[in-house]
C-alpha cells in the first residue's frame, strides 16, 4: 500500500459540498461507511466500510471491495462465494463522508453471508405495543453458507 493519498483533501466546506471534486472524507481509522442497494429492487443489501485502497479498487474494477474490520484486511466481495457486487453507480453524500453504491448481484443472487438476498433480513418492531422479537423479512436462502464457507458460524463473511 502506498503512502501517497489517492484522493484529494478539501479544506473548503463549500467546495467539498458544492464542488465537482471527489474528495472522500475518511474517519479517524481511515474508513468510509458504504451503503449498498440492489439495482433491480432498490433494497438495501448491505452496509460495510471502505478504506482508501478498497475504494480505489472498486473504482478501478467496477466490483465492490471493502475493508473487513474483523479481519483487518481488504475484502473483494464475493471472491469466495461468487456472489460479487458489480457497481452500477457510486454516490457520495453532501459532505463526502458516506458512500452509496448501487450494484448488481452475481452468482446465487445473495448478498448476505447467511445466504439471504440482503443482510437486512429481519425487521425490528416499534411503537407502543411492540415486542422485542425480530420479524423475518427474508427467510429464503439462496445458498448454503456451510457448503460455501465450510463454517456455519455467523462470523464468516463474504
Amino acid at each position: 500500500m502506498t503512502n501517497t493519498p489517492r484522493f484529494p483533501t478539501l479544506d473548503d466546506k463549500t467546495v467539498l459540498e458544492e464542488g465537482d471534486t471527489f474528495a472522500p472524507v475518511f474517519d479517524a481509522h481511515g474508513l468510509l461507511p458504504v451503503i449498498v442497494t440492489g439495482e433491480e429492487t432498490g433494497e438495501v443489501l448491505m452496509f460495510a466500510y471502505m478504506n482508501e485502497e478498497a475504494l480505489a479498487r472498486t473504482i478501478e474494477t467496477g466490483e465492490a471491495h471493502f475493508w473487513s474490520r474483523s479481519r483487518k484486511a481488504l475484502w473483494h466481495k464475493g471472491e469466495t462465494s461468487g456472489n460479487k457486487l458489480l457497481v452500477v453507480e457510486i454516490r457520495t453524500d453532501c459532505d463526502q463522508d458516506v458512500l452509496w453504491l448501487t450494484a448488481q448481484m452475481t452468482g446465487a443472487g445473495a448478498c448476505c453471508h447467511t445466504g439471504r438476498i440482503s443482510c437486512f433480513y429481519r425487521s425490528v418492531p416499534f411503537g407502543p405495543n411492540a415486542g422485542q422479537k425480530l420479524e423475518m423479512v427474508h427467510t429464503d436462502r439462496h445458498f448454503d453458507p456451510a457448503a460455501v464457507y465450510g463454517d456455519p458460524s455467523p462470523k464468516t463473511k463474504l
